[in-house]
């Protein structure tokens, strides 16, 4: 970057603030608007109001103070039509840049003082000096610049334009036969368009190819790790049939474990069900993504996964991002199978399943390494601590991950690549729906399956957000949860906090616990739950709570996913606008679980929170997630994505037009990587699509 003009040590490093590292950073630094200042008129045509730009000759300039002291610069204009008053306030060097005699551009608004036409404070382009960057009689660009950082716009728009000017021709790796099937601009001149253009017309085909250059690069990356995977694919043969999933065969564990659940599947769990058992019978590894709303069911299905690659005398593993939430899903996945009976020759009747975090620990630890390594273990629920060395599995099977976003693309071919006989089946779960679009970008390496149907008896939640109502409103809430105590039910409260924070203006658990149980909750059994409490303190809170023993659960964001107690009623959450609105999605699907009415109240936030709005107006988790990607961007939504892919500069997907891009950038992704599985024809290519992926998984991915 130094190497720019006018790029000291000093301003590199306050574009590095920007994270601007390199001239590629600087060149897709893109405007974010655009000023066009291209209309020139005569002085005569001049209307008051209107904005524009006059060639004029300086006729006479002087300099004054202002009765307040400020430095006034009073210039006369002259062109071959008319006169204008040009005026400058504060700035006293004009009277020297501006001598009579001087012919320069002026752009600004004009007025009227005291019955004359006049500018004030214009932009203005001394003819002899028009260089171009020249500020007038163009299209200029406004960019992402920072008063924190200390630089202007105008500076990055310079280095811009001397980048473009020395790079000279770039190279495009785009086929160019994909180029004019696709309408596409030239790299080059849309990098120099979308910086310089000469018409605001000129800058959506510009964009257009940026665009889809970005979604290329990204599909790209996505379509090798597949056909990579395939590539060295070690598949296992699990004997698993549809008809298991139907009820046409029950002596199998699949449809035992099926069979006895206390509720009938729903039409999407069996479709998604046959699916999966269908990619596990087959010749490849199961590679795929299950998305449903809260509540959809996706366990079960994951479960049963489990359970194919057991029935076949393999291993299954269930890898979670929070030890919390893998003792609650161990806690699941032992209700769910209870006593049931796996293969004689696996675990020796029931189908044994444990726990490893990194709170497991000595003996207990121990006798779980030593069941997984020998095969005994059928099913094990853990976090990151699957990942470590000392886990060694008899015969992995299948491994789910859920909440796939806290886990990149190392860690789950770690978790993979500990199948000895063979790449063990993968089923990704992510308990917040996304957009179709986000997930082509996200998980484009996976198949993508989707729950779109809720168990009968699941009542939408009745949600309302009271936003600074004050003691008014929030007296609304604690009547129902009281009403509903009453009435033989539960009720959570959720705090952003554990305890109090002196830089974070929000409710804490631990205060609100103590507050409500002697105050508005007076005289009703009160619980407190958190993520620092002790998993055996934390457990038998939990129990405590289903039992009914206490009736109102105060909590952070433990019992987010993976709690399922059919008799809550009623969630208040307090500090509302602390949380996104995934995350109040996934809270209120805590309750309304019993087929009862249930209630949901987010307390907090100024009026207009546009996320607030959209959970109160709305239990549909699909359309919160397409609320979620127009309020936020892509950029959160986007940081689900693996390590090493820049973030989208200009792609939108929430436009219609880069979606359709979108589909066409996987298309052209796909006809290249199976054309050229190694880009060894397209180097430039194969060099784009490194900058996006980390340096093991470039190696992976080209690897002679």
């Amino acid at each position: 970057m130094e190497r720019l003009h006018g790029v000291s040590e000093r301003r590199a490093g306050m574009l590095a603030e920007l994270g601007i590292e390199s001239v590629l950073d600087l060149l897709t630094t893109y405007p974010r608007r655009y000023i066009d200042r291209t209309r020139q008129a005569d002085v005569s045509d001049l209307v008051v109001g209107d904005e524009a730009a006059v060639l004029a000759t300086v006729q006479s300039s002087s300099a004054r103070r202002a009765r307040t002291g400020r430095a006034v610069v009073d210039v006369v204009v002259r062109d071959g039509t008319g006169r204008l008053k040009v005026v400058f306030f504060n700035q006293p060097w004009r009277a020297k840049q501006l001598a009579a005699g001087t012919e320069a551009i002026f752009f600004g608004k004009v007025t009227e003082y005291r019955g004359t036409r006049q500018m004030a404070n214009p932009v203005v382009d001394v003819v002899a000096g028009v260089v171009p960057g020249r500020r007038t009689l163009r299209i200029l660009p406004v960019y992402p610049a920072s008063a924190k950082v200390g630089l202007s716009s105008w500076e990055l728009g310079s280095w811009v334009g001397e980048a473009l000017e020395r790079a000279g021709e770039m190279a495009d790796p785009l086929p160019g036969e994909w180029r004019t099937a696709l309408g596409l601009w030239d790299r080059t001149e849309a990098f120099r368009t979308i910086h310089l253009p000469e018409t605001l017309d000129v800058v959506e085909p510009a964009r257009r190819r940026l665009v889809f250059d970005e979604l290329f690069r990204l599909q790209l990356a996505l379509v090798l790790r597949r056909r990579a995977f395939e590539t060295d694919a070690r598949a296992l043969h699990h004997d698993v049939s549809p008809r298991e999933v139907t009820g046409a065969v029950s002596d199998t564990l699949v449809a035992r474990f099926l069979a006895r659940l206390p509720y009938e599947l729903t039409t999407a769990q069996r479709r998604a069900l046959a699916v999966v058992v269908a990619d596990m019978a087959g010749p490849f590894p199961m590679h795929r993504l299950l998305q449903g709303d809260v509540g959809s069911g996706k366990t079960v299905v994951a479960l049963a996964a489990l359970l194919a690659a057991v029935q076949g005398g393999h291993q299954g593993a269930l890898m979670v991002p929070t030890e919390v939430l893998a003792e609650q899903h161990f806690a699941a996945v032992r209700a769910l199978l209870g006593d049931l009976e796996g293969p004689g020759g696996m675990a020796g009747g029931v189908v044994r399943v444990e726990l490893l975090t990194s709170r497991v620990k000595g003996r207990a630890r121990a006798a779980v390494l030593e069941g997984l390594a020998s095969g005994s273990i059928g099913v094990v629920v853990g976090t990151h601590a699957l990942l470590t060395e000392e886990v060694a599995f008899g015969s992995l099977g299948c491994v789910v991950i859920d909440e796939q976003h806290r886990f990149g693309v190392e860690q789950r071919a770690t978790l993979r690549a500990k199948g000895a006989d063979g790449d063990p089946d993968l089923l990704v779960m992510t308990a917040t729906p996304i957009p179709r679009t986000a997930a082509m970008v996200i998980f484009g390496d996976l198949d993508l399956t989707t729950l779109d149907e809720l168990p009968p008896g699941r009542v939408p939640v009745v949600t309302e957000w009271l936003p600074g109502e004050g003691h008014r409103g929030e007296e609304r809430a604690w009547q129902k949860v009281r009403d509903e105590v009453a009435s033989g039910h539960r009720a959570f409260v959720v705090c952003p906090l554990v305890g109090e924070s002196p830089r974070v203006e929000a409710k804490s658990a631990t205060e609100e616990y103590e507050r409500l149980a002697a105050g508005e909750l007076a005289g009703l059994r009160v619980g407190l739950l958190h993520g620092q409490m002790a998993p055996a303190a934390r457990e038998e809170v939990m129990e405590r709570f289903r039992a009914g023993e206490l009736e109102v659960l105060v909590a952070t964001t433990v019992i987010e996913v993976g709690v399922d107690v059919p008799e809550a009623t009623v969630m208040v959450v307090e500090s509302a606008d602390r949380f996104g609105i995934a995350q109040l999605h996934q809270l209120r699907g805590r309750v309304g679980r019993g087929g009862t009415a249930s209630w949901c109240y987010l307390l907090g936030g100024a009026p207009g929170n546009e996320r607030l709005e959209a959970v109160a107006a709305t239990c549909d988790g699909f359309a919160l997630a397409e609320a979620d990607l127009r309020v936020r961007g892509e950029g959160t939504l986007l940081g689900a994505r693996q390590k090493g892919q820049s973030d989208l500069r200009l792609a939108s997907l929430g436009d219609p037009g880069d979606i359709e891009l979108l589909g066409e950038a996987r298309r052209v992704a796909e006809a290249v990587v199976d054309e050229d599985p190694q880009l060894g024809d397209h180097p430039d290519l194969a060099d784009e699509v490194r900058l996006l992926l980390s340096e093991d998984e470039g190696e992976y991915l080209f690897k002679s």
